[in-house]
């Protein structure tokens, strides 16, 4: 079958997109276009292949996952062309060591990762996913403004030595203190300014949660997010940010597959009898993998095996085996944090990190059904 297929690499950009068609007999790359960025040139250079290839020639095109998202694949599918979209850390296929790269030379590393099957498919969502995830990507949007703006205002009130006696900041005291502050001249109206945006940001936050509660409570996710917020850590935004990024679950053999996909794990550069460890590698979903990281924070403080108020309502409603499988959990990693910092002297980040791999290996169990 392969010597009737014809794989087409494609290096898709904003403004063009570059075609390489790879054949397993010829192992290098020909039939070199660059066109604009529309589906349609796809097309007809598909069309272009078939004089060349024969009519009965099997296409399977890929790109690499970036700026365009899913909205090529979609296109392509449309007119049933089978198409792939590669996630790019796990191309196996190695840039050239000289530098040069060119668009040529990346839709020929496409073409022929896809022949040899050297890489990892991203998943494609469904379209509820997909517009989920992007409303949830909006509000962590509208969270980062938020916290830009209180960064401005501190800043602002220290340049002209405005300074708040009280134990925190943000807290409804200290709000009150800023509104009660009486810069001179214009000053005066860049804090309302200020404030103003604050308000406006605080507002929508609290809006947008509460849509994010609705479309958490919808049939498709309801069970799930109920599951995932037994962790200590996880609540709604958490839960149903995780279910819509990853997607299937089952499509990873083990929790170690799935805290690699996430960047969790640590790296290696080892050789012979030397062993050298590195950081985490970083790789895959950096959204989920934030995610988690603040999750962690949660088991940095408490006493191990205690169970809040809210903890219990969330958990009330799920089944005995999974509200025992999250206790286990939860009191597993909150003693090896404080095992790690205290007992082994790691440093708190180090530790959280950790504690957020193991997180994500006990959500892959819980969506998994090993909860036994």
């Amino acid at each position: 079958m392969n010597y009737n297929t014809v794989y087409v690499g494609m290096d898709v950009h904003k403004e063009s997109f570059t075609f390489c068609a790879y054949t397993i007999d010829a192992e290098k790359g020909s039939r070199f276009q660059r066109t604009e960025a529309d589906y349609k040139n796809v097309l007809r250079y598909l069309e272009f292949l078939r004089t060349v290839y024969g009519n009965d020639a099997n296409f399977i095109c890929g790109y690499e996952a970036g700026c365009l998202g899913y909205t090529l694949y979609h296109q392509l599918t449309e007119h049933h062309v089978n198409c792939v979209i590669l996630a790019p850390t796990t191309m196996l296929e190695q840039r050239s060591k000289k530098r040069i790269k060119t668009d040529k030379r990346d839709a020929e590393i496409i073409a022929k990762c896809l022949a040899q099957h050297n890489y990892s498919p991203v998943h494609i969502p469904t379209a509820a996913d997909e517009e989920t995830k992007e409303f949830l990507r909006m509000r962590d949007d509208h969270k980062l403004a938020l916290k830009k703006v209180k960064q401005q205002i501190l800043a602002f009130c220290l340049r002209h030595n405005y300074r708040y006696d009280g134990n925190s900041h943000w807290t409804a005291a200290h709000i009150k203190w800023l509104k009660s502050l009486k810069p001179e001249a214009l000053y005066k109206e860049i804090l309302d300014e200020y404030l103003l945006t604050y308000t406006a940001l605080s507002d929508k936050l609290e809006r947008l949660d509460k849509r994010i509660e609705e479309l958490a409570s919808k049939d498709e996710y309801k069970e799930s997010v109920k599951k995932l917020c037994c962790f200590i850590g996880v609540k709604t935004h958490t839960a149903l940010s995780v279910l819509v990024e990853v997607g299937d679950f089952h499509r990873f053999a083990s929790a170690q597959n799935f805290a690699s996909y996430l960047g969790l794990v640590p790296g290696e550069d080892s050789s012979g009898d030397g062993q050298t460890r590195l950081g985490i590698t970083k790789a895959g979903n950096r959204h989920v993998r934030m995610l988690l990281t603040e999750a962690s924070q949660c088991y940095a403080r408490g006493q191990i095996g205690f169970k809040s108020k809210k903890l219990k309502s969330r958990q009330a409603g799920n089944s005995p085996q999974v509200i025992a499988y999250a206790d286990k959990a939860n009191e597993r990693l909150r003693r090896r944090y404080y095992k790690m910092v205290l007992g082994k002297s790691k440093k708190p980040n180090v530790a959280k990190t950790a504690i957020a791999r193991e997180l994500a290996c006990f959500m892959w169990g819980m969506m998994t059904d090993h909860v036994a």
